[in-house]
């Protein structure tokens, strides 16, 4: 028996480099160190108190100070589960990234915000539509054979959800119209409403003409009383005494 050949190294590629670093390199850096580039001598001990010095720099500096998550659990590692993507689907939630997630993430971003999709279309076919599709795509999902995350979003129930269109819409139409002033009044409002006006203000001076007159009045009948000119009742105004 024979033994086998030695590998031949493909050409072109020095001994003692790996392919896989160079293209995490190339991937950061965009190009690949030379042969006579100087190389990374420390060992992994010295790696770690170059990492630690550089966190306590970066702390004495403050960049690490009013962080948003300050002393707040990490989205999607808090609770009894743990969503083995939350970064990979914060990431993409955060940047609008669309196409590059596996159907388990896309679904899950696209069921959050579905309901600000729906108020976008303007006629209850096309949301039965949309709905239709964005059902059938978790189905498929479902059934899926090449790995990845399982597809936990639920469907839609496309007739409630074509009700709750309804009723987000006339309220936002209801919103829409409370915060609109109205129109100014036209020119024949104008002119019943200066009319009306100066009908009130001839009936309020015509109140007052009235009631000045019942006051004369009364006050010529007080002339004639006895008790206003001091005398008695009783005993007659000219009788002489006695």
């Amino acid at each position: 028996m024979t033994p086998d050949p030695p590998r031949r190294r493909p050409e072109g590629r020095p001994p003692g480099r790996d392919h896989r670093v160079e293209a995490a390199r190339y991937r950061v850096d965009g190009d690949v160190p030379s042969d006579d580039a100087p190389r990374d001598t420390r060992t992994a001990a010295e790696m770690r108190a170059w990492a630690r010095t550089a966190i306590d720099l970066a702390i004495a500096r403050g960049e690490f100070d009013d962080l948003p998550l300050a002393g707040k659990p990490l989205p999607g590692l808090a609770g009894g589960t743990v969503d083995p993507d939350w970064w990979i689907r914060g990431l993409i939630e955060r940047e609008g990234l669309t196409g590059l997630a596996p159907p388990a993430l896309s679904l899950r971003a696209e069921s959050s915000g579905l309901h600000a999709e729906l108020d976008r279309l303007r006629s209850e076919a096309a949301v039965r539509s949309h709905l239709d599709d964005f059902n059938a795509r978790i189905v498929e999902a479902r059934r899926q054979l090449s790995g990845g995350p399982p597809v936990v979003t639920p469907t839609r129930d496309v007739d409630a959800e074509v009700l709750l269109w309804h009723e987000r819409r006339q309220a936002r139409r209801a919103a829409e119209a409370a915060a609109v002033p109205p129109p100014p009044p036209s020119w024949r409002e104008r002119r019943a409403l200066r009319r009306e006006l100066r009908r009130r203000e001839i009936d309020r001076r015509e109140l007052e003409r009235r009631g000045g007159r019942d006051q004369s009045r009364g006050q010529g009948r007080g002339s004639d009383d006895p008790m206003s000119r001091g005398g008695d009742p009783g005993s007659p105004a000219d009788e002489s005494p006695a």
